[in-house]
């Protein structure tokens, strides 16, 4: 089902950082969705392809062996836990298929929607109406959940939880969209030399709200020193560690003219906080996570 997303979104130039298999599902986690609204809805619908195929192959062939006997056995047993495996995953690939169709983020229907729904009107108010869809399916499954099978409540919070999101990463996207670097980076920030130690990074840290801090020499970026390597080093060294023996020397880095969104991408694709801004060479600022969630909390306000 994953692979069926993966490879239809590489034939769109689309590539897959990983797939991820979750008990509640799987999760392929492609680099970014395709621009245009068709291909979007290629992508979405190839995984409950792959198990329509694969449940009409492995029909076909229980039904030409003469083993396919589902109707009977499923009066006898509605949980489907017994049974040949074969007849079995037919079964789960159906179910498979109906459950990822249900239009509601973030299961494949929900993205079948709003791709449907962007032939016709704007992506961010089609995914603001896909969205409000799943969240209004998903107090339906709690409500009935609440009455009837409680793992529906599970669903319904996963639902709800995962339209929101979209809505909202959606919505960043488009406020950012034309956005440089140098309109949302720091440029007052604190920097640290590599003969410091931890001490001074402490002190710092403690002084303000920056948590990575770049390390300069010279005049020229050499490293950066994150909140998770500092801590780390706190706990294994003291405070009386070297900057230049736990600092990060192989680092990503922006211009200031670069644009935001991929920048972003970028920041947490490492899972990092920060980002250090250079031009010709010189350090001239710091796109952190939270800057640009204030920038974006701003903006949001100044255009209600």
């Amino acid at each position: 089902h994953e692979l069926g997303h993966a490879l239809m979104a590489r034939r769109f130039g689309v590539q897959t950082r990983d797939i991820i298999l979750l008990p509640i599902g799987g999760v392929a986690r492609l680099e970014k969705m395709p621009e245009k609204p068709a291909h979007e809805f290629l992508v979405a619908i190839a995984g409950p392809a792959v198990n329509v195929v694969i449940a009409l192959l492995l029909y076909t062939v229980l039904k030409l062996g003469g083993w396919w006997m589902p109707l009977e056995r499923l009066a006898e047993d509605p949980e489907l836990t017994r049974g040949p495996l074969l007849e079995q995953l037919v079964l789960v690939n159906v179910v498979l298929v109906v459950f990822n169709l249900i239009p509601a983020f973030p299961m494949d229907g929900g993205r079948v929607l709003r791709a449907l729904l962007a032939t016709r009107l704007p992506y961010v108010r089609a995914t603001q109406v896909a969205a409000s869809v799943g969240q209004a399916l998903a107090f339906v499954f709690g409500f009935l959940g609440l009455f009837s099978n409680p793992f529906l409540v599970f669903i319904a919070f996963f639902v709800w939880i995962g339209a929101a999101q979209e809505a909202s990463l959606v919505e960043m996207r488009e406020r950012l969209a034309g956005i440089s670097v140098e309109q949302v980076m720091l440029t007052d920030f604190k920097t640290l030399h590599p003969f410091d130690t931890l001490e001074r990074a402490v002190e710092l840290t403690m002084s303000g709200s920056q948590v990575d801090f770049p390390v300069v020499e010279d005049g020229h970026l050499v490293g950066l020193l994150s909140q998770r390597r500092m801590l780390e080093a706190l706990a294994t060294g003291g405070r009386d560690t070297r900057v230049a023996q736990v600092m990060d020397r192989e680092f990503d880095a922006a211009a200031p003219r670069d644009m935001v969104e991929p920048v972003l991408q970028r920041l947490q694709e490492n899972r990092g906080r920060s980002l250090p801004v250079i031009t010709d060479d010189q350090l001239v600022g710091l796109l952190t996570t939270d800057n640009v969630g204030e920038f974006f909390a701003i903006q949001a306000a100044l255009s209600s």
